[in-house]
């Protein structure tokens, strides 16, 4: 049931190989090979169960695309594949194509209620995960971080501090900060907090070393500490430190983090929107395919695996925004017709409806091209 994830994977997958380093490429498309595709089969995953939930026959549920490397098992109604080219999987449904047949158990002869659930499946999947995700490493190793700057005021408390740019704030009178999403403070609140006062930060420096150093902060019309992001932004800072926390907190800080990233997600589509529209020639606020897989391989590289596992919970859930819209061929476009078709009956055909499809699929590829040509150039420019 999902063309597109092959082609969005793909893309990815290519271009993440070309624009990589020769020593990071084959890492880099594992990652991604890895990341998204278990996303896909998640997502599939949904539909699978939940079609067999609700009595619609399910003819295949695929691992990775064709051509079919093996049968996995063949007992009953359904067979199970392993693919050659692994990028995700599918799930083919008896009628979903949505040709007349006689089978009830069809998709097409499946109630709207049966069918819009089987279709919402994959969605719902893709947010428990990212759910599941964010409680797990808020349970087990959430990470701690820190503020690194590239810029230091003249005559600021950091200058007179002796930090250089590339440092990194790490603690403020030994207090940690973390770094999921279930409103804690950051190190910028910590330093207007103590704005005025005589504090102790914890640098990590540039070349590894860390120091305990005592610095007199300023008020905070000019910057309590006079570092700043002006010619490079700051960076968030993992020292490779994790704390953990009881299941009650892990699930509030999962759940916040879910809706966090649901909500930076939907803010990020408007910008996009916004972006193409005043000016289609410049660069959009987002990745493609190709920027995500290299950032997977630079979060791996930089901050480790439980921050690749952040970034798998946040792709996620943005995956199941995106398959939510009205737009075909995705699940929310699925649906859109489905309900036209439910209150116009027969005047929209079976053709029309594969002609949506058609033409829909046909903007998405141009879409990742499009934004695939900005991922290239940013890439090449070392962005």
């Amino acid at each position: 049931m999902n063309g597109r994830s092959f082609l969005f994977v793909v893309v990815g997958a290519v271009g993440a190989a070309l624009l990589s380093g020769q020593a990071d490429t084959i890492v880099t498309v594992v990652l991604f090979l890895l990341v998204l595709g278990s996303l896909v089969v998640i997502h599939e995953l949904g539909h699978f169960v939940t079609a067999r939930l609700a009595g619609v026959r399910v003819l295949e549920f695929g691992i990775g695309f064709p051509p079919r490397a093996r049968v996995l098992r063949s007992a009953g109604e359904t067979i199970y594949t392993l693919n050659w080219l692994p990028i995700g999987g599918f799930v083919k449904l008896e009628g979903e194509d949505g040709d007349d047949t006689d089978d009830p158990r069809s998709f097409v002869n499946a109630s709207l209620a049966k069918r819009l659930t089987i279709l919402a499946a994959g969605v719902a999947m893709n947010v428990v995960l990212a759910f599941g995700i964010f409680t797990a490493v808020a349970l087990v190793a959430t990470p701690y971080v820190g503020l690194q700057f590239f810029e230091v005021a003249p005559n600021s408390p950091a200058e007179k501090a002796g930090l250089q740019p590339g440092d990194a704030v790490i603690a403020i009178n030994g207090e940690r900060f973390e770094y999921m999403w279930d409103g804690r403070r950051t190190i910028i609140d910590g330093l207007k907090e103590h704005a005025g006062q005589a504090v102790t930060l914890t640098i990590a420096h540039a070349d590894g070393r860390r120091a305990e150093v005592p610095v007199q902060l300023r008020d905070t019309s000019s910057g309590a500490l006079g570092i700043s992001g002006s010619d490079q932004p700051f960076k968030a800072y993992f020292p490779g430190e994790y704390t953990g926390h009881d299941l009650a907190t892990a699930l509030t800080i999962g759940a916040d983090t879910t809706r966090g990233s649901l909500g930076l997600i939907v803010d990020g589509l408007g910008q996009l929107v916004g972006s193409v529209a005043r000016n289609p020639t410049q660069a959009p606020p987002v990745a493609g395919p190709v920027g995500i897989a290299i950032q997977i391989g630079e979060v791996f590289r930089d901050a480790g695996p439980i921050m690749t596992l952040y970034v798998a919970g946040i792709l996620s859930a943005n995956l199941a925004l995106v398959n939510i819209l009205p737009f075909p061929p995705l699940d929310g476009g699925r649906m859109l017709i489905m309900v036209l078709k439910s209150l116009f009956g027969r005047r929209i055909s079976v053709q029309a409806e594969r002609l949506t499809y058609v033409v829909g699929f046909v903007f998405l590829f141009a879409f990742l091209i499009w934004i695939t040509s900005f991922d290239i150039v940013r890439g090449l420019q070392g962005g």
